[in-house]
């Protein structure tokens, strides 16, 4: 059953008290006062208040009649109604007589307070109890029938398809915000907040999502976005939960190797993604030893800017020439020095491949 609490009493007492020149008392299902124009009143006992909930119906007190009865004024006192229970008692004090013509108009206004707080206290149970659920469904340990039942019963659908994606805020508006702001545009996402700087949205599928002009968007409304890590459609729950683990872990990447780079896909970087994660493996130290074979005798980074923009133009002389500015005679000179301190022959695919993927698990700072 719903309960008054002081502060509702109260809120109650000060609105009725704003319009109408008599003290006006709020008093519990036991009787007791919480709420009142009388503040030395508040926290006692009203007799009045008990008869009429041992009687559940209106009750008027007369100048003899509180005499009669200890902590009373004259006065109408009405049973505060919700859901058709009797939760407490409304009392006004003064004439009856004078009072009849106000006293269900006030009831009427004390109860439809009481239903929207009620309602309110219903709307934020349900907003914290979906934020805890979600929390849980996409944590470790989620994804149990059970509580994919229960977020079918709040009107979550969870078995609507969603693409995750993880942004990292920096100072200005907090992610809390960012989150109710996500939720406001986006119909059915899904937002947690793994940090006070991230946020964990779950948009639904092919919505047109452009994680850059996002980004763009976002800052002109005062966010500082440092960068987004986006996903891959997931069907259900237990793909969303795998799918929301490999984004926070390309988030962790692209932090580490990437700082200057807004978005990152994990659709193009899954396997650059996957052996970072697994860095501190002795593999992983194997695949990088030429790599840094080349930092130790590259003093200025030519070398390192080489092999990347190599890399990123897919062996293409031309093309990687000209993103460099020089002659593809430098270029093949400097090329046969990488082969030569790496060991590798960026001619045959298994070599450039190794060292592809050992250029995507080095900073960029690691080169100087």
């Amino acid at each position: 059953m719903f309960e008054l609490t002081h502060q509702l009493a109260q809120d109650i007492v000060d609105r009725t008290m704003a319009i109408l020149p008599y003290n006006v008392n709020v008093m519990d299902s036991q009787g007791l006062i919480l709420g009142s124009g009388e503040k030395n009143r508040i926290n006692t006992r009203h007799e009045g208040a008990q008869l009429v909930l041992a009687n559940r119906r209106i009750v008027e007190i007369d100048e003899q009649a509180a005499r009669n009865l200890k902590g009373v004024l004259p006065g109408i006192n009405l049973p505060l109604m919700h859901d058709d229970e009797l939760i407490g008692v409304l009392g006004i004090s003064g004439e009856p007589q004078t009072l009849r013509t106000y006293a269900e108009l006030v009831r009427m206004t004390a109860e439809m307070l009481v239903d929207q707080s009620h309602m309110q206290a219903e709307r934020q149970w349900r907003k914290q109890r979906s934020d805890d659920l979600l929390a849980v469904l996409l944590g470790e340990t989620g994804g149990s029938q059970r509580l994919i039942d229960e977020a079918q019963q709040l009107g979550l659908k969870p078995n609507l398809g969603r693409t995750p994606y993880l942004i990292d805020i920096g100072e200005g508006p907090s992610a809390a915000t960012l989150a109710e702001w996500l939720g406001a545009r986006y119909a059915d996402s899904w937002c947690i907040m793994p940090s006070s700087h991230t946020v964990l949205w779950c948009c639904p599928s092919n919505p047109g999502i452009d994680p850059l002009r996002l980004i763009e968007r976002l800052k002109n409304h005062g966010w500082k976005v440092a960068r987004i890590a986006s996903g891959v459609p997931a069907d259900d729950v237990h793909g969303l939960r795998r799918g929301c683990h490999r984004v926070a872990e390309l988030l962790a990447y692209g932090q580490a190797v990437k700082p200057d780079r807004q978005h990152l896909s994990l659709a193009r970087c899954r396997l650059h993604t996957l052996l970072w994660t697994h860095r501190e493996e002795d593999a992983i130290g194997e695949l990088l030893a030429p790599l840094l074979e080349i930092q130790s005798r590259d003093s200025n980074g030519q070398l390192m800017r080489t092999l990347r923009s190599w890399c990123e133009h897919d062996g293409q002389p031309q093309a990687c020439a000209d993103a460099l500015g020089i002659h593809r005679n430098s270029l093949r000179y400097r090329m046969e020095r990488i082969a030569e301190l790496s060991g590798k022959d960026v001619t045959r695919l298994n070599d450039l491949v190794e060292l592809y993927l050992g250029v995507q698990l080095l900073a960029v700072d690691a080169d100087f």
